[in-house]
């Protein structure tokens, strides 16, 4: 596939699908945090783990942009 379809395949399951639409919603609230700025050496053990997390969601977000034309991010790594 190329990184066209496979960007209007992120847009039609979790833009254009009801469900898809809701299982977005759900990731996005679960893991979707700010930085932890409390707590010394957990703080930023937590902070990373949530960064993990939050990457997925980015990639998944940033597909769906570029399927509907948002220019990526200059900084973007992805293929």
């Amino acid at each position: 596939m190329t990184p066209e379809q496979i960007d209007a395949m992120f847009k039609r399951v979790f833009e254009e699908h009801h469900e898809g639409r809701i299982v977005l919603e759900l990731l996005i609230q679960r893991f979707a945090k700010n930085a932890c700025t409390v707590g010394g050496i957990d703080a930023i053990l937590t902070t990373y783990k949530q960064a993990g997390a939050r990457e997925v969601l980015d990639h998944v977000v940033n597909r769906i942009n570029r399927a509907n034309g948002v220019q990526a991010d200059p900084n973007d790594q992805e293929e």
